[in-house]
């Protein structure tokens, strides 16, 4: 344990994961684990984490592979979800008491990966029974993406919306450009009073890169089928400059329990309305504890 910064390491899936445990598990409390996106760290949950009741709640946030603390891959394959799956069950096991159940929580590439999480939920013995809830903040399913993005009937102007929303995941594929423009603006933002990200976003961001790289091309090419029987809350923000509408339809067809919330802010909704954003999750989490 680093008695500075209160993380622990822990070896996730060939590296290690720096984790921390913003309260203690105990009797009676439900555990929540969040994961964090692109191009952040864990820190981005620490004002949601702040609002919630952490005596009735144990919380768990974690960086993710190449970010903040955590070990970075040598390879861009070693950032496949799958790894990403295995990331998260490992922290679970180091975390959370066997047999327990236990809430997940995902922003942006968090939610892509908790997606994932949830779909293997019924065939992985070490996360069987034990997912009692997901909450998808701004981070849409990749089996659930290739499914809208080949059925296009209905939906082709609202596809097409989406595609220009996604210009970014195109532009990142592109070798050593995306690099260089993070290592020029990402100290310079990074050092910015009207962001969150701190310093490490320039490092972050090139990090993340494999994330885009390891999975969006393959995962379109070769989907799966999204079917999940965990009680999920998928929470859109209205002013998403990244996901729009279209990314919901459908959902009820892969989820046999889904509730969907609309909200009026941005894509860094847990970082501008925190307690909101603490609000729908204790809601969410209390309606499934068991």
């Amino acid at each position: 344990m680093d008695n500075n910064t209160g993380l622990r390491r822990i070896q996730g899936a060939g590296l290690c994961l720096a984790v921390r445990e913003h309260s203690p598990a105990g009797e009676g409390k439900q555990h929540v684990v969040l994961v964090h996106g692109y191009p952040d760290q864990q820190d981005m949950w620490d004002l949601a984490v702040g609002e919630l009741d952490h005596d009735e709640l144990h919380l768990v946030t974690y960086d993710v592979r190449g970010a903040g603390a955590s070990d970075v891959p040598p390879r861009t394959a070693d950032y496949r979800t799958e790894l990403l799956v295995e990331d998260l069950v490992a922290v679970v096991q180091a975390t959370v008491p066997d047999g327990d159940r236990f809430h997940l929580v995902g922003h942006d590439w968090g939610s892509v990966q908790l997606w994932d999480v949830v779909a293997a939920e019924r065939a992985d013995q070490r996360l069987r029974g034990r997912v009692a809830s997901f909450t998808s903040i701004s981070g849409p399913s990749l089996d659930h993406a290739a499914m809208l993005s080949r059925n296009h009937q209905g939906r082709r102007l609202r596809t097409l919306n989406q595609s220009l929303h996604s210009w970014y995941i195109y532009a990142f594929h592109i070798p050593v450009v995306p690099e260089l423009l993070w290592s020029l603006a990402g100290p310079v933002t990074g050092r910015s009073g009207a962001n969150h990200f701190g310093t490490e976003l320039s490092r972050n961001a090139r990090n993340g890169l494999g994330l885009y790289r390891a999975n969006i091309l393959r995962r379109m090419r070769h989907p799966g089928a999204l079917r999940t029987d965990v009680p999920v809350q998928v929470v859109h923000p209205n002013s998403d400059r990244f996901l729009s509408e279209v990314m919901l339809e459908g959902l009820d067809d892969a989820c046999s329990d889904v509730s969907i919330v609309k909200v009026d802010a941005g894509h860094w909704f847990p970082r501008s309305h925190p307690a909101e954003v603490a609000r729908l999750i204790a809601g969410h989490v209390r309606l499934h504890s068991s």
